[in-house]
């Protein structure tokens, strides 16, 4: 039985993330971001293994798992490798798929996008703009404004209280 819940659990992650690419949205921000650059050496003694495989692994953390996902406080939600405000709180939404949603990221260059082919599915990878950290995706499901939905690893955050 407890083989079952984790066979469903798994597979309804990858279902409630494995869903059409949305269209890009305007970039007109003429601001750039700086890069850092570490050895993986220096991010693994920065970071703790379980954010380590999150954001330089690209792993994925379990459904309904995040601290994060119920967060209901003001404040802004950094990347937790490099501190970049990625995301506001007002852009916080409960899309019922296990992990912190957002509508929109503070400023476009602050998020990178890459296709992510992995497990036979075809989506939009969302990525720290400073530190290339792996965030989580990026659907075509979410409410307005956008229309859009940020589906963030919490293990890929700090959040700032305001």
């Amino acid at each position: 039985m407890k083989n079952l819940i984790v066979l469903l659990t798994i597979t309804f992650s990858f279902i409630s993330c494995a869903q059409q690419k949305p269209e890009k949205k305007n970039q007109e921000s003429t601001s750039s971001i700086e890069k850092i650059e570490k050895s993986e050496t220096e991010w693994k003694a920065e970071l703790t293994d379980f954010e380590y495989y999150v954001l330089r692994e690209k792993g994925t953390e379990r459904a309904f798992t995040s601290e994060l996902l119920d967060n209901k406080e003001e404040g802004t939600y950094t990347c937790a490798a490099c501190k970049l405000p990625l995301f506001e709180s007002a852009t916080k939404f409960k899309s019922g798929t296990g992990w912190p949603s957002f509508y929109e990221p503070i400023n476009e260059v602050n998020v990178a996008e890459e296709d992510d082919k992995s497990y036979g599915m075809v989506r939009t990878e969302v990525l720290c703009a400073r530190c290339d950290g792996h965030l989580g995706h990026v659907f075509p499901d979410g409410p307005k404004p956008t229309g859009l939905r940020y589906c963030i690893n919490g293990a890929a955050l700090k959040f700032e209280e305001k």
